[in-house]
Formats: C-alpha cells, structure tokens, sequence
C-alpha cells in the first residue's frame, strides 16, 4: 500500500515538472532575443562600450529666456486692422452766379424782337402806305387792340399819330419809325418810378432790411418769379432771405427753397396749411436778426374771386407791417391773359397797396401792349418782365429797350 501512494506523488511530481519546462518553453519563444553587440569582423578591433556621462541637475542647462520691453498693457497684443478709408466728404453746394442785372434786358431784346415785332411792324406798313383815309386808320386801331393796349391808349395813340403825320407831310420809313417809336415812349410813360426799392434800412433802430411781398393769382407763375427775383437782388449784392408764406401748396416752399439755395439765400418755411401771415412775420424776423438786406415774401395764389383769400392777403400785410412799412407789394400778371389780367390787377390793388407789376410770358405769343394798359389802368409802374423760362430771364423794365424791340 505504501508502495502504491509512494509511486502516485512520484507520477503528480514528474507531470508537474513536465508542465513547467512546456510553459517556459512558450515563454521563450514570444519574448524577444536580448541584443547582443555585433562582434568585431576579421581585421578589426573591437570598439570599446560608449561611456554615457552622468549629470545632475545643475549642469544641465537651461533654455535662454529672451526679456522683450515692456508694454502699457500686460494682455497679449491684438492684431490690429488696417482702418477703414473714410468716406469722402460731402463736396460743397456751388452757388451759381447769377446774370447782371445792368443791361439785362438789352442782352434780351434779340428774343423780344422776334415774339413781339408782329405790333410794331403792323404799324409801320399800314403809316407808310401813300395814302392814309380813314379804312387805314381803323385798321391801325385794329392793331393795337389786338396787342392789348386797350381802348383809350389806343384812340389817344390814333389821335396824336394822326396830327404829326399831317404836319409831317412826306414820310420816310427812317421819320415813321422815329414818329411811331416816341408816341409808343409817351404811353408807356418812361417818368415813372421804376427803382426796386430792395435796400436795408440802416438809418433805423435796430436797422432792418427792405420788405416785398410778392401776390398774384394761381397759375401766373408767381413763385418762380420769387425766386428768379432773389436771383435779381443777388446779382445786385443784396443778401436775400424768403419767406415761403404760400402754405396752402405742398410743394410751393420746396419750390422757394430750391430757388434760394442756387444762390445761397435761406428760406424760413412754416407748416403745410399753417398761417400764412406767422410765417410772413418770422422772415421778417429772421432776417433783422441775421442782417439781411432784403426779405422777399412768396404769398399764396390767390383767386380774386375769393373775398375770405384777398382778405387774408390784407391780414398778411399787417402783420409784416408790425416790424415796419413793407416796401414793395409787387403784383405777377401773365401777359397773356390780357384783359383778364387788368381785372386781376384791380381787385389787388383794393386789398393791397400796389407798387409795381411784373409781367410773365411776355414772349411766344404774348402781346406787348398789355404793359400800356396796365399801367394806365392802375398808375403803377411796370418793374420787372419775364421773358422767358430761363433761370435769368427776368429783367428790370427798361421802356426805351422795350418800345425798340416792338417796333423792330
């Protein structure tokens, strides 16, 4: 029996040990083989082991630090962007430079000549005709009625032509055309007071600047006309400033202004339907502040069939006239209109004391006689005619240049 467990733990012990020596054989074959060092080759030496030098921390050296200046600011630099270009500036309002006024109307008398010489040549072939009976004289009548001159300037005109043509006797066309152009002088009266009384008053005060006040029915044209006139007074040296009192067309102050600041005169506006008299009160106010020489008022078209709008027209005078007398109420008729225009004329010259007229679109077919006619009708001087749509086609009457432009 003992023989037996004797033989089984010999058996357990070799099985074990057989197990052991598989296991490291394993072992062996996955790790790998150490390294050797590569033997010398036949003729050389063999080179001695690479010694590596032990060093302790201090010999180690240490990266050198580079110590950049100091900045304002510890935070880190940003880029920084290139800046933007600026945007151009906005380039100045050129202001135009206004037509002189001296001679204006000469300069013009070319175009006048061509609209209005149908009268005055009229005229001329019927006076030179060798015999002058009385079919003649009807037809001459015919002729300056037609041109709006109206009916006593024209028989007063038949009548005087009539005596000097007589006494005249024999007729050159050179003493028609000398005869015809003084009786046409006559009428229109070159002795009335045709100065545009525009000036500062500086004897006063405080000073303060001369008044217009610009009226006229719907239609004639009469806020351009307020604006060529600032043109007018610039060219004269005056400075200007408008008042844009017609409050009752959206688009009358917007018209004003542009007029104004083609030549540098500021407009004081009010708003859209507002009293057209405040308005008319502060320009003038505005302008005795700022020294201006002259306050050009722009009224409202007024129909002059409408008594509560003439009314309102009078009430607009005597306000402005709180800060003195206005100086000038000049009335815009459309030389077209003809006799229409002279009932136009005496209804404004009920509500407002007329000064002087201003006579639009006398060219094309506008008929030069009118400014006989209203003149006689009311005893006020023509100042100012338009000749035309340009910006400097107003001019100041001159009845010399005018009369030798009719009669071309």
């Amino acid at each position: 029996m003992e023989y037996v467990i004797l033989a089984v733990v010999i058996a357990v012990v070799l099985v074990g040990a057989a197990t052991g020596l598989v296991v490291s054989g394993r072992r062996r074959k996955q790790l790998p083989a150490p390294s050797r060092p590569a033997e010398p080759q036949i003729g050389e030496e063999a080179a001695p082991p690479r010694e590596v030098p032990s060093r302790t921390i201090e010999e180690v050296p240490l990266p050198e630090v580079v110590a950049e200046p100091a900045t304002a600011t510890a935070a880190p630099a940003e880029p920084v962007e290139a800046p933007a270009p600026e945007a151009p500036a906005p380039e100045a309002a050129v202001l135009e430079v206004p037509e002189p006024t001296a001679g204006r109307l000469v300069r013009l008398r070319s175009r006048l000549s061509r609209s209005q010489n149908s009268m005055g040549k009229g005229l001329l072939a019927l006076l030179s005709r060798d015999r002058l009976d009385e079919d003649t004289w009807e037809e001459i009548e015919e002729v300056l009625l037609t041109a709006d001159v109206g009916v006593a300037p024209t028989q007063e005109l038949v009548e005087r032509l009539r005596t000097r043509v007589k006494v005249l006797g024999t007729r050159t066309p050179d003493e028609l055309r000398t005869l015809l152009r003084e009786e046409l002088l006559t009428l229109i009266d070159p002795s009335l007071d045709r100065t545009l009384h525009t000036a500062r008053h500086t004897e006063e005060e405080p000073a303060r600047p001369a008044v217009v006040l610009v009226v006229g029915v719907n239609g004639v044209g009469k806020t351009t006309t307020s604006g060529k006139l600032a043109r007018v007074l610039v060219a004269d040296g005056r400075t200007v400033l408008l008042g844009a009192a017609d409050t009752f067309r959206a688009a009358a102050a917007d018209q004003l202004q542009t007029w104004g600041e083609r030549v540098g005169a500021r407009t004081v506006r009010g708003p859209e339907a507002g009293d057209p008299a405040s308005v008319a009160f502060d320009a003038v106010k505005q302008g005795i502040a700022e020294g201006a020489d002259t306050v050009l008022v722009d009224t409202a078209g007024r129909l002059h069939t409408k008594t509560g709008l003439m009314d309102e027209l009078g009430k607009v005078k005597r306000v402005v006239e709180k800060h003195g007398p206005v100086d000038e109420v000049l009335l815009v008729l459309d030389a077209t209109t003809g006799q229409n225009g002279l009932v136009q004329a005496k209804v404004f010259a009920e509500v407002v004391d007329i000064t002087g007229i201003v006579l639009t679109k006398l060219d094309g077919t506008a008929k030069g006689g009118i400014v006989i006619a209203v003149q006689r009708q009311l005893g006020v001087p023509v100042k100012l005619i338009g000749l035309g749509e340009g910006p400097d086609d107003l001019a100041p009457f001159d009845p010399a240049a005018f009369v030798d432009a009719l009669i071309g």
